[in-house]
């Protein structure tokens, strides 16, 4: 069989919508803690598996997946399978489709493509792309779209966070080395979205989750930003998937048989991608192949023919107004569909002063959508946000609270709430912890509304709007 990539668009115009067929605006929540485990939200459940409680430092004790599993080698796939199993199930999709959730982020490690850890030295639990695709087909079946979000990076991408897996200052995910695995991962999941039934809800990867924010702490992020873009529609185009073209459009005819492991080996020895690219793509082909053995997949990877039903996936950036210091900006390397991702919480201080005035005055007059959006980044989600404050907030300042963020970031292309759940129990003061972190309890107490899209009172913004206060950003 004769197949043709065709319709490569290296172009940095602005896409004026990101995908079609999803729905207008994204009300999602996170799946936080499930695939990517952070002890500070089920605290009592993390003691239960044999973990550790080191309060701020968690580089201390046994505080992630990393040091659970270096301290527990021969258990710690069997302790994590139990987790994996019974965090996300089946009646919490079904509670989320009875509350009109559209959309999922799931956040991942690079360690659920168990190929790409260095068992040297780098130990993480296995057997989690079992329970990804189960999990992902539930949604699927329920109607809810998916965002793949590489949440902790290989080599770790922030310092001193439970949510890379490995709480450390030496962070090394910005060297050639741990740029080129995440770009195989990302090759990885995009052939599974695209040919894993499972995958079928997925419409968004997301290249790197909060990257550090000092742009000048991490070199070369552009390139990887490029590359990125260029893995993803590389394989498209492999399946016959042309991304829409607007201005520059490359072709080159290949001949490979009709077998997609064959036509992605192929592809990656096309000169009209930069070399990590092929570089990439060719790593992940016995990757994908070992993949298709261990999931009963191999009739699809092998020997199928190639599935042309499926859109271009969206690729989803961190805004460029995330970072500071003259950042690179992921529009300038669109290709085809592409959104951006900005994360609020007012709970960790430096957005506006700790009081409920403030906090309002601060998010009825939120301007990061229309930055964004002046430099190319729309359109934009909000795909962290919560209820969480700096002060000891009442209920009736939450009801106050969960509408004038809602009404802010669905003036853009919509929001995700971290997290679908936390842990109630002593360790949490009941459901202290769950009253601002969760939304299924906010959803419970009555500070979410059961229709998303709904307010308590639309005009909660309206005392507020085009005031100051005292905030340090917008």
């Amino acid at each position: 069989m004769r197949h043709i990539l065709a319709g490569l668009v290296l172009s940095s115009a602005l896409v004026a919508r990101a995908w079609d067929g999803q729905p207008t605006h994204i009300y999602g929540v996170n799946l936080g803690s499930w695939l990517v485990l952070e002890p500070w939200m089920l605290p009592q459940e993390w003691l239960d598996m044999g973990g550790q409680s080191c309060a701020d430092d968690c580089w201390t004790c046994i505080a992630t997946e990393s040091s659970f599993a270096k301290a527990y080698p021969d258990t710690v796939d069997t302790t994590f399978a139990q987790h994996w199993d019974t965090w996300f199930t089946q009646d919490n999709v079904n509670t989320l489709k009875a509350a009109g959730i559209n959309t999922v982020r799931v956040p991942l490690g690079y360690w659920i493509v168990e190929a790409l850890v260095d068992r040297s030295h780098e130990s993480y639990p296995r057997g989690g792309l079992k329970y990804l695709r189960r999990g992902l087909g539930w949604l699927k079946d329920a109607g809810i779209q998916a965002i793949l979000d590489h949440h902790a990076l290989p080599g770790v991408q922030t310092p001193g966070q439970m949510f890379t897996g490995n709480c450390t200052s030496d962070v090394q995910f910005y060297t050639p080395y741990n740029y080129h695995r995440a770009l195989v991962w990302t090759a990885v999941m995009t052939a599974l979205s695209h040919l894993d039934p499972d995958f079928g809800s997925v419409f968004a990867i997301e290249a790197i989750n909060e990257p550090i924010m000092n742009a000048t702490q991490t070199p070369n992020y552009g390139t990887f930003q490029r590359n990125f873009v260029q893995v993803i529609r590389a394989v498209e185009l492999t399946l016959g998937i042309s991304a829409p073209s607007s201005s520059l459009s490359l072709s080159v005819p290949l001949s490979v048989s009709n077998n997609f492991t064959a036509a992605l080996s192929a592809t990656s020895s096309a000169t009209i991608f930069p070399v990590e690219v092929r570089a990439a793509l060719s790593e992940a082909v016995p990757i994908l192949l070992a993949i298709g053995v261990a999931s009963g997949l191999q009739t699809i990877f092998e020997a199928s023919p190639f599935k042309r039903s499926r859109t271009s996936l969206v690729t989803n950036f961190m805004d460029v107004n995330w970072q500071y210091d003259n950042p690179s900006n992921p529009a300038d390397v669109a290709i085809g569909p592409q959104a951006y991702d900005n994360h609020l919480y007012y709970s960790f201080g430096g957005v506006a002063a700790a009081d409920p005035t403030s906090y309002l005055i601060s998010i009825c007059n939120l301007s990061r959508i229309q930055a964004d959006a002046a430099v190319g980044d729309s359109p934009l989600w909000f795909g962290e946000w919560g209820l969480s404050t700096e002060f000891n907030a009442t209920n009736e300042f939450l009801y106050k609270w969960a509408d004038a963020q809602k009404l802010a970031y669905s003036k853009g292309a919509g929001w995700i709430y971290w997290n679908f759940k936390t842990e109630i129990s002593p360790l949490t003061n009941g459901s202290a912890l769950a009253r601002q972190w969760s939304y299924l309890e906010g959803l419970k107490l009555g500070f979410l509304t059961q229709d998303p899209a709904a307010f308590h009172d639309p005009n909660v913004c309206v005392p507020y709007m085009n005031s100051t206060t005292n905030s340090t950003s917008s």
